[in-house]
C-alpha cells in the first residue's frame, strides 16, 4: 500500500516538478553565460571597492624621491601646450625681486628692495629649471644643519660670515653650526638668556618674527621649543640667505621694511626680534619701529642685539662715535616709551622689551596715532609715522583684543577674533565646524598619499588658508605650513595667528615673495575658483611649478569644471596627475586634482621636452 500510495502521489506532482526543475536549470544557465560574459561585474566591483580603506591610492603616482636624472616622457595625448624649460640663467629666479629691476627703483626707504612685479608682456612663461645635481633636501632634524651644496651652490656667505659661524663649506653640503652675527658661539646659548626673561617654555610665547634674519638660525632652533618664527630678509648682497633659511626647512619670505607695510596683519607676533638687522629704527620718524608695534601682540616682547646695544663696548669696531651711538639708543628707548613698551632687560649685547598689555597701561600718549579703521587691510599699502590703536578694553588687567591660551591650547581654542564677531560670517560654532571639517579632509589626504605627515613633506603652503583648518589638522614638529591668504579673499590672517599658527597675505596674480623650489606640498582648496576671473589661471600653475621643489606634491580642492581647466594646462608641465572624487562620494561637485611633479634639471639633454 505504501509503495503504490507514493507512486501515485509521484504521478500527481510529476508535471508541475518538472516545470519547476526546467525554469530553474534555464535560470541559472542564463545567469552564468550572463556573468561570464563581463556584464554585470560593475556592482559587486564597486561594493567591494567601497568597503577597502585605501580605494583613492594611485599606484601610478609615485610620491617618493629617486634623486636623479629621469627621461621625460612624452604625454600620450595631445596637449594645447607644452611648456619648454626656461634657459638655466633663470634657475633662481624670484619674478617680484629681480636685481636688474630692482636697480631701477630709488634706493631711499629701501624702495629698490621692495617688491616690483613684471609687467605681463615681461612674465616668464616656461618652467624654471633646478639646478644640475639638485637633491631633495636632508630630512627634518638633520636639514636644520645640512643642506646640500647642489641645491643652492653659492659659497659667498661662508666667507663674508665665516668668523660669526652662519655656515661652513664640507665637501658637498653646507653645515650650519646654529651661530649669527650677535650668537657667534650658537643659538641656543642665545635663545636660553632670551628664556631667562621671555616666557618661551611654557607656550605663551608661540609665534615671532626675525627682521633681517640671516640664514634663520634663531627661527631654526626656536622650533624644538614648540616657537614658530616668521623670518625675513631681502635679496641684496648676502646672496641666497632666505633660499638657505628655507632649504633648512624653517619658514621665511623675501621681504624688508622699507616703505610699504608688513604683509601681516595686526597684534600677530608674540615676539619680534632684530639681531644686527641693521634697520634705522629711529629715521622717518619712528616709522619702522612703528610696524614693529603694529604687527606685536599686546604684551608682546621686542629683542634688539647688536648696534647700537652695548655701544660703550663696541663703538671703535663699528667705527662710530660715542656720542652718536648713545643719542641712537636713547632715541630708541624714547620711541619704545612712547609706543607704550617697557624695557624689561638690559645686558651685554641685548636689550628686550615688552608692549603693554592695553593702552591704559601707558606712561604717555603717542603723539600720533594712524586714523585708518582697519590695521589688517595693509597689503601693497604705504607705511606711515603712526601708531596703531589698541582695541578698547573695560579694566587695567584686560589684554586688549582678547587674552590667548598657551600653546598648543590656544591651537583649536575659539580664536578672540572670532568669539568677538569680528570675522564676518564666522561665529564660534562655524569655527568648530571648519575643524571637523579639515580633519576629515586631511585624513582623506592621507589616505591618498600616506607620505603626508612624515619628514617628507617639511615646508608646506596653503595658498587658500581660509581659517587655517588645513594647517591645524596637520599641525606635528615634522612640518610646518605657509598659510596664505589671498587679498580677494576674506581677511582671516588674524585668526590664523591667533590660533599659533603663521601666514603671509598674497596676491596669486604676482609672484610668492620666494626662491624658487621652497616648497615640498602646496594645497590649493579654491584657489581657481576664486581667481578664474582675476587673472590667468596658467601664470599660477606656473608660479606653482617655481616654488614647487622637483618631486613636490600638489592637492587641488575645487569645483570639476574648474580643476579640468587646471589639470589641461598642468598636462604640459611635465606634472603626473590624476582626479579623484570627493571624499564623499562622486555626487559631489567638488573634485580632486593630485599632482606631482616630475625630476629634471636644466642643462640636460633629456630635461626639455621638444614642441609649443
Amino acid at each position: 500500500m505504501g509503495n503504490k500510495h507514493n507512486f501515485a502521489g509521484f504521478k500527481t506532482r510529476s508535471p508541475l516538478s518538472i516545470f519547476i526543475v526546467i525554469c530553474l536549470c534555464c535560470f541559472f544557465y542564463i545567469l552564468g553565460a550572463w556573468q561570464k560574459s563581463g556584464f554585470g561585474k560593475g556592482d559587486g566591483i564597486a561594493v567591494q571597492m567601497t568597503k577597502q580603506t585605501d580605494c583613492h591610492i594611485f599606484p601610478d603616482l609615485n610620491f617618493e624621491t629617486h634623486h636623479n636624472d629621469v627621461e621625460i616622457i612624452e604625454p600620450s595625448r595631445p596637449k594645447a601646450k607644452v611648456f619648454k624649460a626656461c634657459d638655466v640663467k633663470y634657475t633662481d629666479y624670484t619674478p617680484c625681486q629681480e636685481q636688474d629691476r630692482a636697480m631701477k627703483f630709488p634706493r631711499e626707504n629701501m624702495i629698490y628692495r621692495e617688491r616690483h612685479c613684471p609687467p605681463e608682456e615681461e612674465k616668464l612663461h616656461c618652467l624654471i629649471p633646478a639646478p644640475k645635481g639638485y637633491t631633495t633636501p636632508f630630512p627634518w632634524p638633520k636639514g636644520r644643519d645640512y643642506v646640500y651644496y647642489a641645491n643652492v651652490p653659492h659659497k659667498s656667505l661662508t666667507v663674508e660670515k665665516a668668523v660669526q659661524n652662519w655656515v661652513q663649506y664640507q665637501g658637498d653640503v653646507f653645515k650650519f653650526p646654529g651661530g649669527g652675527t650677535m650668537f657667534p658661539q650658537g643659538a641656543d646659548a642665545y635663545i636660553d638668556e632670551l628664556a631667562s626673561v621671555i616666557p618661551i617654555a611654557d607656550g605663551t610665547v608661540r609665534t615671532a618674527l626675525d627682521t633681517g634674519c640671516g640664514v634663520a638660525s634663531w627661527g631654526a632652533y626656536l622650533m624644538k621649543r614648540k616657537v614658530l618664527a616668521m623670518s625675513f630678509a631681502p635679496r641684496d648682497n648676502h646672496e641666497a640667505q632666505v633660499q638657505f633659511a628655507l632649504e633648512r626647512g624653517v619658514p621665511a619670505v623675501i621681504g624688508v621694511l622699507g616703505s610699504i607695510h608688513l604683509p601681516y596683519p595686526s597684534r600677530a607676533f608674540d615676539m619680534a626680534q632684530c639681531s644686527r638687522c641693521l634697520i634705522p629704527w629711529t629715521a622717518n620718524d619712528g616709522m619702522y619701529l612703528m610696524e614693529v608695534d603694529r604687527v606685536l601682540r599686546p604684551g608682546g616682547y621686542w629683542i634688539l642685539s647688536g648696534p647700537p646695544i652695548n655701544w660703550k663696548t663696541y663703538y671703535q669696531t663699528w667705527k662710530r662715535s660715542k656720542a652718536e651711538l648713545q643719542a641712537e639708543q636713547r632715541g630708541i628707548e624714547e620711541l619704545a616709551e612712547s609706543l607704550c613698551w617697557e624695557k624689561k632687560y638690559e645686558k651685554g649685547d641685548i636689550a628686550i622689551f615688552r608692549k603693554k598689555a592695553n593702552s591704559k597701561n601707558c606712561r604717555r600718549k603717542s603723539a600720533s596715532i594712524c586714523e585708518s579703521k582697519d590695521a589688517d587691510d595693509v597689503w601693497d599699502k604705504e607705511m606711515e609715522a603712526c601708531k596703531t590703536p589698541l582695541p578698547e578694553v573695560n579694566s587695567a588687567n584686560e589684554v586688549a583684543g582678547g587674552e590667548l591660551k598657551k600653546f598648543p591650547e590656544r591651537l583649536f581654542a575659539v580664536p578672540p577674533r572670532v568669539a568677538k564677531g569680528l570675522v564676518d560670517g564666522v561665529t564660534a560654532e562655524s569655527f568648530q565646524e571648519d575643524n571637523k571639517l579639515w580633519k576629515k579632509h586631511v585624513n582623506a589626504y592621507k589616505r591618498t598619499n600616506k607620505l603626508i605627515g612624515t619628514t617628507r613633506y617639511r615646508n608646506i603652503m596653503d595658498m587658500n588658508a581660509g581659517l587655517g583648518g588645513f594647517a591645524a589638522a596637520l599641525e606635528s614638529p615634522k612640518s610646518w605650513v605657509m598659510n596664505v591668504v589671498p587679498t580677494i579673499a576674506k581677511n582671516t590672517l588674524g585668526v590664523i595667528y591667533e590660533r599659533g599658527l603663521v601666514g603671509i597675505y598674497h596676491d596669486w596674480c604676482e609672484g610668492f615673495s620666494t626662491y624658487p623650489r621652497t616648497y615640498d606640498f602646496i594645497h590649493a582648496n579654491g584657489v581657481f575658483s576664486l581667481y578664474q576671473n582675476k587673472c590667468n589661471l596658467e601664470d599660477i600653475l606656473l608660479e606653482m611649478d617655481r616654488i614647487l621643489r622637483p618631486e613636490g606634491t600638489v592637492i587641488f580642492r575645487d569645483e570639476v569644471d574648474v580643476l579640468n581647466k587646471v589639470k589641461k594646462i598642468a598636462g604640459g608641465m611635465r606634472w603626473d596627475t590624476k582626479m579623484m572624487d570627493h571624499e564623499d562620494g562622486p555626487l559631489v561637485p567638488e573634485k580632486i586634482l593630485v599632482v606631482v611633479k616630475q625630476y629634471w634639471v636644466g642643462g640636460t639633454g633629456d630635461s626639455t621636452p621638444s614642441g609649443q
